[in-house]
């Protein structure tokens, strides 16, 4: 078992490493390497010379790279799957589906940078102007610095490699330290395809002071970066003159109003608020219920929780295994008992057995409690009565991040005011905030961060616009 560095095409086993345990049984399941700032500087000079030959290269053979990674990774599904599994504990049933979307990411990655056109300009359209041909069009920014968290490890690192690279980028690597074979294996099918650019890509890992010298380098045009509002403002601070794009989570909400299916809105939102054990940026959290139905939506979402499959990963049928680590699982128990103390009431039993923690539905819920103010990462959702939308939708917008909300109602007015008011980069309507398809723009406003992901926003994060004029 070997602890992997790619510089660029030149692959490197570093003899020092820290062990990765899988947080289910606690089996020695991958190495990390332990990188240093001589390493974070050596691949950004890789990746500088790598960004020169990525701009000379084809549309067709980027767009042929991605595809070919994309074939196969589709070959090695379930090995990648297994690799998710061993790692972070993801259920297998699960670990398939981030897969499945990592490869429609890439896959649809090409498909769109096929069609990213710039337009011509009409010069004379006003008096000061005069008849030019002029148009813009999309360029690589040259170097991006990329940083993924371990909640998705493959999907979220397929977000920022596969639109970087195919626009013709050199991309430096910094994945989560929880999944560094899954970053390995998923960066050897980019770096060995025949169609790869040399040195376009490479991948380090390492601690706080390899990732701000990642940052802080005048090389990097863009810093691509999921996580923590912590590490973000650290970004934010340490960057420099460069474009910086952050998906720094959330604290999704939901409302449920009286015309709602409450069967169908309990059913969705016990997937939202526990899918992946609540590991998830738009996790719903917090559930805004009107006061006339409070006491029926909240059996249903007690008894649509209690059907959720809790246990090993590697069962077809688990829904919720462990959480990452004992420090998380600590966490969530933690919260749940200061929201007790606090006057909440528990709806399932608080219960943990090791790492993992049992999906916990707390009722009773006030705007101070530190369980709804905060994001909790954990399998535990929270109810709130509320008098109608307008409460329900100033109580979802009092918070300091604005990822996804969104409402279960059959009153299009209702659904209107949602979409109109909601101060969150998305709003869905009747289903769970949690949900997003890649396709998609992706990010939030306030503390949730800046920038957009999704191949298409990705890909314009990832370029930039020149403008051209031939008299």
């Amino acid at each position: 078992m070997d602890a992997h560095i790619w510089m660029g095409s030149r692959h490197i086993v570093s003899q020092s490493y820290t062990e990765r345990f899988s947080p289910y049984d606690g089996r020695v399941v991958s190495r990390a390497a332990l990188c240093s700032i001589e390493d974070a500087n050596e691949v950004l000079k890789i990746a500088q010379k790598g960004a020169k030959q990525a701009k000379k290269v084809s549309l067709h053979q980027r767009c042929s790279w991605l595809l070919d990674v994309a074939s196969k990774l589709r070959e090695q599904r379930e090995e990648f799957a297994k690799i998710l599994c061993d790692e972070v504990g993801k259920p297998i049933t699960y670990a398939r589906i981030e897969v499945d979307r990592c490869i429609e990411t890439i896959t649809l990655s090409a498909e769109t940078m096929r069609t990213m056109y710039g337009e011509t300009i009409n010069t004379d359209a006003m008096a000061s102007g005069r008849s030019a041909h002029a148009y813009w069009r999309r360029e690589p920014v040259g170097v991006v610095v990329a940083i993924t968290p371990f909640n998705f490890p493959l999907n979220l690192v397929a977000h920022k490699l596969a639109p970087a690279l195919v626009a013709g980028n050199a991309v430096v690597l910094k994945p989560t330290p929880e999944a560094p074979l899954c970053a390995y294996k998923l960066a050897q099918l980019f770096i060995e395809s025949p169609y790869a650019t040399p040195d376009a890509l490479s991948v380090v890992y390492g601690d706080a002071e390899v990732g701000n010298a990642l940052v802080a380098s005048d090389i990097p045009r863009v810093i691509s970066f999921t996580g923590s509002v912590r590490v973000g403002n650290i970004i934010a601070r340490n960057a420099g003159i460069k474009k910086i794009s952050l998906e720094l989570g959330g604290n999704a909400a939901t409302y449920i109003d009286t015309s709602a299916d409450l069967e169908y809105a309990a059913s969705r939102c016990a997937i939202g608020a526990f899918v992946n054990s609540g590991q998830v940026c738009i996790s719903l959290q917090r559930i805004y219920v009107e006061n006339s139905i409070y006491d029926d939506f909240a059996a249903k979402m007690a008894e649509a929780t209690a059907k959720l499959i809790v246990g090993s990963p590697y069962d077809e049928n688990t829904f919720l295994g462990p959480l990452i680590n004992d420090e998380a699982a600590e966490r969530a128990m933690s919260w749940v008992e200061s929201a007790i103390a606090e006057g909440a009431r528990p709806l399932t039993a608080p219960h943990r057995e090791g790492r993992i923690f049992y999906p916990c539905v707390m009722a009773d819920v006030t705007d101070s409690m530190k369980i709804v103010c905060e994001e909790v990462f954990a399998p535990i959702v929270s109810l709130v009565c509320v008098d109608g939308i307008d409460d329900a939708i100033e109580r979802m917008n009092n918070s300091p991040y604005g990822l996804q909300f969104s409402i279960f109602t059959n009153n299009l007015a209702h659904a209107k005011k949602a979409i109109d008011e909601c101060e969150a980069g998305g709003v869905v309507i009747n289903d769970m905030p949690t949900l997003r398809f890649d396709i998609q723009p992706y990010g939030g406003v306030k503390l949730s961060g800046v920038g957009r992901e999704g191949p298409r926003f990705a890909i314009e994060e990832f370029t930039e616009i020149k403008s051209v004029v031939i008299l």
